[in-house]
């Protein structure tokens, strides 16, 4: 089969892979419809040592499993694939199973490619109402609900996105589902523009108030974005860290004691969840949409999705 393949920092569109085998339990995928997405750009940079196919947000065609009910089904899935016999499984955490294998991100070829497989434990079916311009974006939309499953957010409360990339985008749109009082950071006008387009109101760098939200959600992956977000967060409020750090940063840790802020880091979320709301169309995030390119131009997808400012790039096998 042809896929985009990552390895020493390099992609490349590759025709010669073979076709991935299910193991016991697992289903085949054709592949349908994938999204690019930070953490994809990073281990392209190599935030992590990944070699092989990268990719994790999808939408497909079940074409083999066990359960013949399945075939034919379009779905998305779970990334996270999981032993359910480590003390984590047992305990109800399985998303940090001490064995876990994550689909395009670690010890397993991901979306970029016209296959893949994964368990069939893992795999949503999707609603036959919503597009595959939207279910592309389950999971990054799971990953931005996480955050109200980690923390409880009020009509009353104020609340600060900071960053209003692919990811920052989801977050905004799904706060604004509570009633809170919703602000969110964006420094590129096309983000703006996308925002004021869903009604949530933006603000400028320099016009954040200190010490003034409840909830601050840090959605950069920034030194400066992380800064922004300790300034703004008030004293016994919280942050939520949504994204990864290359390297480290430097952090006054006494202040964090000090203000009593409570630091909540915060990944995969739930994807039945986000195909509610999709279905619902309480959510739109076919507006993020910028480019799509078939997977023989993968490459370039990549490209275009690590330009400043540039929201969701698509790859179609």
């Amino acid at each position: 089969m042809r896929a985009l393949w990552l390895e020493d920092r390099t992609l490349s569109v590759r025709g010669d892979l073979p076709l991935p085998v299910p193991a016991p339990g697992e289903a085949r995928v054709r592949v349908r419809l994938a999204g690019v997405c930070g953490t994809d750009l990073e281990l392209a940079r190599g935030y992590y040592a990944f070699a092989g196919i990268p990719g994790h947000e999808f939408v497909g065609e079940v074409v083999e499993a066990a359960d013949r009910r399945l075939i034919g089904r379009r779905v998305t899935g779970e990334i996270n694939i999981v032993c359910g016999s480590c003390s984590a499984c047992r305990a109800g955490r399985a998303s940090h199973c001490d064995n876990r294998t994550v689909l395009g991100i670690r010890d397993r070829h991901g979306a970029f490619a016209e296959f893949l497989v994964l368990p069939a434990s893992n795999l949503h079916p999707v609603p036959d109402e919503v597009p595959d311009e939207a279910a592309v974006f389950a999971e990054p939309l799971a990953a931005a609900l996480e955050i109200q499953e980690q923390v409880s957010v009020r009509p009353s409360d104020s609340v600060l996105v900071v960053g209003a990339g692919r990811l920052g985008q989801l977050i905004a749109q799904a706060l604004a589902l509570t009633g809170c009082d919703l602000r969110v950071m964006a420094r590129h006008p096309r983000q703006r523009d996308v925002l004021r387009s869903r009604t949530i109101e933006t603000i400028a760098e320099d016009a954040v108030p200190p010490r003034h939200f409840d909830l601050v959600v840090e959605a950069t992956g920034s030194p400066s974005g992380f800064e922004l977000a300790r300034r703004a967060v008030r004293p016994r409020g919280t942050m939520a860290l949504k994204s990864t750090y290359r390297g480290g940063i430097a952090v006054d840790l006494s202040s964090l004691v000090v203000d009593e802020i409570t630091v909540v880091g915060s990944r995969c979320g739930p994807i039945a969840a986000a195909l509610r709301l999709l279905a619902r169309k309480a959510v739109d995030p076919r507006v993020l949409i910028e480019a799509e390119y078939p997977l023989g131009r993968a490459v370039e997808a990549f490209e275009r999705a690590g330009q400043p400012g540039v929201l969701k790039v698509l790859v179609r096998p």
